[in-house]
This record gives structure tokens, sequence and C-alpha cells, in this order.
């Protein structure tokens, strides 16, 4: 018989059922988003790349509207091309005979070159119909790297938070998750505490957001098992944060500078590279963590860094196909058995959208080089060295950007390649570090390389000369050469004349110049002894070093008068008795501090006389008088014996034997 009564519990049915769902990321990998760590599954990185850069640059040099055809020109070639060109076909493997066929419009620009013995290169009219005597320059277009560099430094936040990677001449990654980090903090004060027990690997509450706005940012279509009805989690909130940033970004640059440039987003490098070419021109696109398969599948795995040339080939001989999707579907273990352990791991990780390489803010330069293939071939030395002069202004224009002004990077090495018939000669050098690095000591060091390979003989004709420099090191920071500290003209006469006034106010010397012993280590120092102890002139030297009228701090103030000068300068006090003694070889009344120095004095004496096979210098009634059980003080090695015990005190950890 049933109760008529409801039940009515006498407690919760339980402390889960009304708490709000988890997130599926963790307080620990929250604070790993601070600190960019290429683990995180919630890090933010962005790669922008300028549309069509060299077109744009002529275009906005010139002036030219933003839908008019243009074209960069090299010799008979093109290298670029903008977005409304490309409407009619236009591609970089075409001449400009057909260009002009398929685009009447079209505006041809030649880049810039460097004209044979001019110094500074510039735009010439028909540059492309003088090959022989004229040498490309791309310095048009780093100059403007630089400029879009500078402004997007400006508008990120100042470092530690900002993290930039000049890729290339017209790409830039960066590294947005310490930024992203802080403004989810400002926007969400309910995953800024503390996590609860203090526990980081407690989940996050879910993000209170169940719609985000894209704004007009190209989003990559989600994986198969996902749908967009699906609330969003973090990393989906710090994706939208990292996208506004992105566009906050490429405004500035077209506000300031009037380039356009796209954008991807995603959780590493390699997916933002891809993603960035994904929407073109002047859009970004937004690769989500639950869209990264579907889109990698679209790629073939060639496209993917690392995956071309002889490796992407070798897979494609091995597996039979191109496409991501389909080798999604071999094993782990296949592609090791196929590729091998380590390249089977990192080609199964690679095509699944895993990458951790770092954002890297000091991608530095490992060389330099500025070559020309000469067509015909050139056959004197002053048409090489008006060449070098072009080479060597090229190459100083990018080491003032690597900051060899500043001092901050500057190569060690400069290497001169000469093709002369098949042969290939190279000769390198190294470049002086004493001082400021200029045009003028490149091009003195290449001419010297040129002239050892035309020593050689058969340098004629030459149809190639490359320099390069290389070895680049980091500068010092705040350091001056020894110049820095020299004074000269007007300021050095009075510093002169202070000092002899100095010294005839307070007795100072000038010390006489130490000459070059070119005796042994026992030699020298009875030379720096001599002096003090009365000996022979043979053995003696003066014990001071020049220092100009400026009193050496190592000369001790208790040597004796004899190594003084006795004009114009005042001798050191003398020693009162209380601090003298007598010595028992020579017999002279010497400082009672110099005992110890005067004693290694007579033992180097006599081993010099041994090894020279003579008596020793001491006085005979010194030696008379010398007792029996040796008082001089010896050096064995580096430590100093003593047998005269009651002069001396014991070290402490130390105990006196008794002998004999």
């Amino acid at each position: 018989m049933s109760s008529s009564q409801p039940f009515i519990p006498s407690s919760p049915i339980s402390p889960s059922a009304g708490r709000l769902r988890k997130s599926r990321f963790t307080f620990k990998q929250l604070s790993q988003l601070a600190l960019s760590s290429t683990t995180c599954p919630l890090r933010v990185i962005a790669h922008i790349d300028l549309d069509a850069f060299y077109a744009q640059c002529e275009g906005i040099r010139l002036g030219i509207a933003e839908d008019q055809p243009l074209a960069v020109q090299q010799w008979q070639g093109l290298i670029a091309i903008n977005y409304p060109a490309r409407k009619f076909g236009l591609s970089r493997f075409i001449d400009i005979t057909e260009a002009k066929k398929l685009c009447p419009t079209l505006i041809l620009q030649h880049v810039a070159t460097w004209r044979e013995g001019d110094a500074k290169w510039a735009y010439h009219e028909e540059a492309f119909a003088h090959i022989v005597t004229h040498k490309v320059s791309l310095d048009p277009y780093r100059l403007e790297s630089r400029r879009i560099l500078a402004c997007i430094k400006d508008v990120l936040p100042a470092p530690p938070i900002q993290r930039v990677e000049k890729a290339s001449v017209d790409e830039v990654f960066l590294d947005l998750s310490t930024q992203v980090h802080a403004i989810l903090l400002e926007r969400y004060p309910e995953i800024s505490g503390p996590a609860p027990y203090d526990d980081p690997t407690e989940c996050l509450p879910r993000p209170p957001t169940t719609a985000l706005d894209w704004n007009t940012d190209a989003l990559v279509d989600l994986d198969t098992d996902e749908t967009e009805d699906d609330d969003p989690d973090w990393d989906d909130i710090a994706m939208l944060v990292g996208s506004e940033i992105v566009r906050s970004v490429r405004a500035a640059i077209f506000e300031r500078l009037k380039y356009t440039c796209s954008a991807g987003i995603a959780r590493n490098k390699m997916i933002a590279k891809l993603g960035s070419a994904h929407k073109k021109p002047n859009q970004q696109t937004i690769v989500r963590n639950r869209a990264v398969q579907q889109f990698m599948g679209s790629f073939k795995f060639t496209k993917i860094r690392n995956l071309g040339g002889k490796l992407g080939e070798d897979i494609v001989a091995k597996f039979g196909t191109e496409e991501v999707k389909e080798l999604l579907g071999v094993s782990l273990p296949q592609l090791k058995s196929k590729l091998g352990d380590d390249t089977g791991s990192w080609v199964y990780g690679i095509i699944r959208g895993e990458d951790t390489s770092e954002v890297n803010s000091r991608t530095q330069i490992k060389s330099m080089l500025s070559a020309k293939s000469f067509r015909p071939t050139i056959n004197s030395y002053d048409q090489a060295v008006k060449w070098l002069r072009i080479f060597v202004a090229d190459i100083f224009s990018r080491l003032v950007e690597e900051g060899v002004l500043e001092n901050k990077r500057r190569p060690k090495t400069i290497n001169l390649h000469h093709r002369q018939g098949g042969q290939m000669r190279s000769r390198q050098a190294p470049i002086p570090s004493g001082r400021p690095l200029d045009e003028n000591i490149l091009f003195e060091i290449a001419k010297n390389l040129l002239g050892q390979i035309i020593v050689d003989g058969r340098a004629w004709p030459c149809a190639n000369l490359q320099l390069s420099v290389g070895g680049f090191e980091d500068g010092p920071i705040g350091n001056r050469g020894i110049g820095g500290f020299l004074v000269r003209g007007d300021e050095a006469k009075a510093m002169k004349r202070d000092n002899e006034d100095h010294a005839s106010d307070h007795g100072d010397y000038r010390a006489e110049k130490r000459p070059k012993n070119e005796h042994g280590a026992i030699q020298r120092f009875l030379s720096r002894q001599g002096t003090s102890h009365g000996n022979s002139d043979e053995d003696s030297a003066p014990t001071h070093p020049d220092m100009d009228g400026v009193r050496s701090s190592s000369i001790p103030p208790d040597v004796s008068s004899d190594a003084w000068p006795s004009e114009g300068h005042d001798k050191p006090p003398q020693s009162t008795d209380s601090d003298t003694y007598i010595c028992n070889d020579c017999r002279k009344t010497l400082p009672l501090m110099q005992r110890e120095e005067h004693g290694d004095w007579h033992f180097a004496k006599s081993i010099a006389a041994t090894e020279k096979g003579g008596t020793s210098h001491q006085p005979r009634a010194a030696s008379e008088a010398r007792p029996k059980t040796p008082t001089a003080t010896k050096k064995i090695g580096a430590i100093k014996v003593s047998a005269d015990h009651s002069q001396k005190k014991v070290a402490k950890g130390q105990s006196r034997l008794a002998f004999g």
C-alpha cells in the first residue's frame, strides 16, 4: 500500500545539484598563460603578414590608388604583384611583356638599384636595361619594415608583456598570452582569486558568456564532433581577446602608415601562420582549438614549414599522399617504422597542429651577404673594387639596422667569394673589434681579400663576387673603448699643468719607465729587489713603473732611498730604529717589514748562482756567519718554509714539529 503523502528528504539531495558546471581548464593552466608557457592550452599567438608588401611599398611611395594594378619589376621579371593586378591573372612566373598583355593598365615599377661607382642606392629610370652596371637594392623595403615593426611595438604594452618576433621583412609573430591573461582577470574577476582549497589543479568556473561576437573575423569551421551550440570555454574567450588586440594593431598600421595586412590567431606559431594566409587581403582568421583538426585537414602537408623539400618527398614516396587528412589515418608506430622514431613522432604531432616553438623577440641574424653575378664578366681590379664598394654599403646599411652603431651587435669575420670559370675561391679575415665599425673599415678589408685572390693568379674574367659578414656577437652595453678614457688637445695640456703644479706643491715624483728585462723569472725578481738591497748595478733595476707624474699605489712606502730620484722630489720618510733589523747574511740594516722579502731575495740569489755554475754573491762574512741550522726563508713550490721558528708565528690550524 503506497503512501498518499509525498516523500520529503531530511537533507538536500546533493550539494552538487545546484553547482555550476566547471571549465575543462584549471587555475594552473590560467597561471601558465601569464607566463606564456608554450604548453599552455590557453596560449594565444598571432601572425601578421603584410599584403603584397613590396607592391604596397611602391604604391604608397608613388601615391597610387589602392585599386590600381601595380607590379614590382626586377630586370625582366616580376617579384611582387598587388591584389588588383592579380585579378587579371598576373603571377610572378610571367615576364613584363606578357604581364602588359594581360593587364594593359598595369603600372610597372623597377626596384631601387646600386649603380656601379655610386655610394647610395636610388630609383633609376630604365634600370631593367642596365643589369650589367646595376645591382638590386631592397633597402627601401627594409626601411619600411622597420617603421611597421616600430608601430606594432608602440601599440602593444611594453616588454616583458610585449613579445614580438620579426620573422621576415613582411612577417611578424606576436605572443599575446601575457596581455590576454591580464585582460581576462580584469573582465572576469571570478577567476582572479586563488584556487579553491589552494589547489591549482581545480577547474575554473565556466565563462558567464554564452555567445561571442567575433566582429568581422573569419572563423574556421569547427571539428566534426563540435558544434556552435556548445557554450564557449576559456580558450575561446582568450582567442576573442587576442583577436581584439590584433585588430587594433592592424588598424594602427593602416592609420599611421597606410599599409594593410592579414593575420592569423591560434594557439601556436604554425597554425597562426597558416591562418594568416587563409583569408587575404586585409582580413584576420581565428583558428579556435575546437577547429584545429578541421583546419589542418584542408592542407597539403608540404605547405607546412619543414615538411617540404626532401622530407616531404620522402613522406609522399612512402605513404603515397601529400594530404594531411589522409596522413592523419597513419598510426604513430607506422610513422616511426618508416621515418624513424624522432622524425615519425614529430610528423605525427605536427600534422595534428602541435607546435611548442617560442616567439623569440631576439631572433638573431647569423650572417649577411651581398653578391652580384656578372653578365658579361668583369676583367679588372678597378671594376671589382667598384662592386666591393657597393657590397660594403649594402651590408653596412643592414648592420645599422642590427644596431652596430649603438654597439649592440657586430660581426667578427668578413668573407669574399670569387668565381672565375668553374672555380670558386674564398678568403676570410677578422674584423677589428677595438674600434667603432664603419664602411671604410669593411671596404679596406674587402680590398685586401681581393688582392690576396688576385695574387694567387687566374682572377679574370670574374663571373661572380660575394661579400659576406658573419660570426655576430652582442656588444657590451655601456662600455667605452680606450679612446674614451684619453684626453687630447687643450684639455690634455691643462691636465699636464695641473699635475706639474701638484708635484711641486706636494713633492710628487715622476717614476722612471721600467726597461724590458730579457732574463728569467729569478733575474726579474733580483733586479726588482737589487736597488733596495744595495747590490751591484748588473743585478739592479728601477723599481717603479712609468706613471707620468702620478704616485703608483704599487710602490711600497719602505723602499730604500736609493730608488728615488734625488732632484726636485722629496724622499720618503726613513724608518726608525724600532722598525729595523740587521740581516745575518749581508749585515745590512733594513726595515723590519722587509725581513721576509729580503730573505727570499738571498735565497733566490743562491739559486741563480747555482744555475750559472758560479758561487753565491753573498759576502764572505755573511756566509761564515750563517748558522748551520738554515734560517733563510725558502719557497718549495708555492709554499714558504722558514726555519727561523723563533721569529715566525704559527699560522692558524698549524703546529710546530720538533726536529733533531
